[in-house]
């Protein structure tokens, strides 16, 4: 007992992320991991308790797209291609399916566990053409390992459903993807998303305080 209570909890995880991420929008329905491009941040988590822990992100990724080969006909026989980059600034709830930790108030946790998490987040995609600033819905999936006491390994991939139309406009003449049938939508029809696939590693900070039991 006395050597299980030396171990320490921490509250805060806090680390990086590199990976790819890929778009699908009117230049790509069906098909994941095309036109990969690389993507990176920091990533934050705030420890709830073994299975779960709100995470923050900062990450910028590189989404492209073309049309040429497209099986899809546009008005006029139009093709259109776009590179651009986004930055996702944002939050999740994670929720770990076998409580996760070390510590002792880890009693039972392990050092591997897959998660799920949900939550929403800001997207800014810079000029050409026009910049865009919108809201995006991430919903993933992911595992975790803990290499020690204090260090912490994984990879997740997300799904981010954004509200805009034009992450895929990047040109002022030619097919617009963002339209390219002048038919609108509402709600997340017609709208463009992304993805990250991401491995991370973060290291645990700021010890709990035990003779306050939180």
């Amino acid at each position: 007992m006395a050597a299980m209570a030396q171990e320490d909890e921490y509250r805060i995880e806090l680390g990086g992320a590199l990976g790819g991420s890929f778009y699908m929008g009117d230049a790509n329905y069906t098909t994941p991991f095309k036109d990969l491009g690389i993507a990176g941040g920091v990533i934050a988590r705030y420890i709830l308790n073994p299975r779960m822990a709100i995470k923050g992100n900062l990450i910028a990724g590189r989404i492209a797209g073309d049309t040429k080969d497209f099986k899809n006909i546009y008005p006029f026989d139009g093709v259109a291609s776009f590179k651009r980059t986004i930055f996702d600034l944002g939050a999740q709830f994670e929720y770990n399916f076998i409580p996760y930790g070390t510590g002792y108030g880890y009693r039972g946790g392990r050092r591997f566990t897959p998660y799920l998490l949900g939550g929403v987040g800001f997207t800014y995609a810079p000029p050409p053409a026009e910049g865009v600033f919108t809201l995006n819905f991430p919903i993933g999936i992911g595992v975790k390992y803990k290499l020690n006491k204090r260090l912490n390994v994984g990879c997740e991939f997300t799904m981010r459903f954004s509200l805009s139309d034009k992450l895929d406009v990047t040109n002022k003449e030619g097919l617009q993807l963002n339209d390219p049938y002048q038919i609108k939508g509402q709600g997340f029809k017609n709208k463009d998303s992304y993805s990250f696939a991401l491995l991370f590693i973060t290291y645990d900070l700021f010890p709990k305080c035990k003779e306050c039991n939180y």
